[in-house]
């Protein structure tokens, strides 16, 4: 699917790793214990693009998939959901990357991961499509994608094509603990990038994995800020989120809702704010517009918590307007 020109100023790119999750038929149980298991499309960065024209946004995936079967199905699946696969290049002598993932009885989830090497980590700088990075207003990224070269060299070579083009980027860890080397490794890798980022989003967990303090006060917060950021934001779960910006900081609170699989509720988060950011980015000023945007962005979240896997559940723009009218 072709990006054509002239509307581009809508377009967010988010970059990074899609992949295959094996999600057990049955919660609360091991890998082990798990009777069977169906086959769902993720990665964060992929969600976040679909999350974006689900929403009724213009998305581009780039990133570095199997040349198999299940790199094809996923290609096909942006396809099918909207989302260019113009910056998506196939590898054929690596397989796409799968994640097995445990859904325990309350909703949370664990990983185990078949990455030696996959495709993802197989993308190089040479690879890039840099015209389309320099055509998007917002240019979307992990940090997994930093774990490894050559991918890592391709992840700072974008952010420096976009930084150049004037791009808005856009930062969210993503951490998977078990595909990093140390836990200082990924701490150290996470935040080498901190200072390219115009808006990040950490959850609870990872503020508390960056800062080694376990609590979401504002002083703990704010030890993230940095002069070049436009947006710092803290995602709490059921509690809702935590903003921060240079002039105005506060919290919105999330929606009530039967939470039965938290997959996918960050990336849902995350696509609905860039959605309403490229249609207007004096949202990172106005206090009281980035609040409507966020309390919008909670119920996308919410919504994609009711429903089993990331993709499947992630919310049309009419979902998420009829969901939030009936709070």
């Amino acid at each position: 699917m072709a990006i054509g020109g002239g509307g581009d100023d809508r377009l967010v790119v988010s970059f990074g790793e899609m992949l295959i999750d094996f999600v057990p038929t049955e919660s609360g149980l091991s890998l082990a214990d798990a009777p069977g298991f169906i086959k769902a499309p993720g990665g964060a960065p992929a969600n976040v693009a679909i999350a974006v024209a689900r929403l009724g946004g213009r998305a581009a995936f780039m990133g570095k998939l199997g040349d198999d079967e299940f790199g094809r199905m996923l290609a096909a699946i942006l396809r099918e959901n909207g989302v260019s696969d113009a910056g998506v290049t196939f590898d054929a002598g690596a397989r796409t990357a799968l994640a097995f993932v445990t859904l325990r009885s309350d909703g949370e989830r664990e990983f185990m991961f078949y990455r030696n090497p996959s495709a993802d980590m197989l993308l190089t700088p040479a690879e890039l499509d840099l015209d389309l990075i320099r055509r998007a207003k917002v240019f979307h990224y992990g940090s997994i994608s930093l774990i490894t070269d050559p991918c890592r060299s391709a992840h700072l070579k974008a952010l420096e094509v976009a930084k150049e083009a004037g791009v808005l980027l856009s930062y969210d860890p993503n951490l998977r603990l078990p595909l990093w080397p140390s836990a200082e490794e990924a701490k150290e890798q996470i935040l080498s990038i901190w200072n390219y980022a115009d808006v990040i989003k950490v959850s609870d967990v990872e503020l508390e994995f960056l800062t080694g303090i376990d609590s979401v006060e504002d002083e703990v917060a704010l030890t993230l800020w940095r002069p070049t950021l436009k947006l710092l934001l803290v995602t709490l779960g059921e509690k809702g989120c935590k903003y921060y910006t240079k002039d105005f900081h506060g919290a919105v609170d999330a929606y009530t809702v039967k939470q039965i699989d938290t997959t996918g509720a960050g990336d849902a988060f995350v696509g609905a704010l860039l959605c309403k950011l490229v249609d207007d980015m004096s949202v990172l000023q106005d206090e009281k517009k980035l609040r409507q945007v966020l309390r919008f962005a909670n119920a996308c979240g919410g919504i994609t918590t009711t429903k089993k896997g990331a993709i499947p559940a992630l919310p049309s723009l009419a979902e998420a307007l009829a969901f939030a009218e009936k709070q």
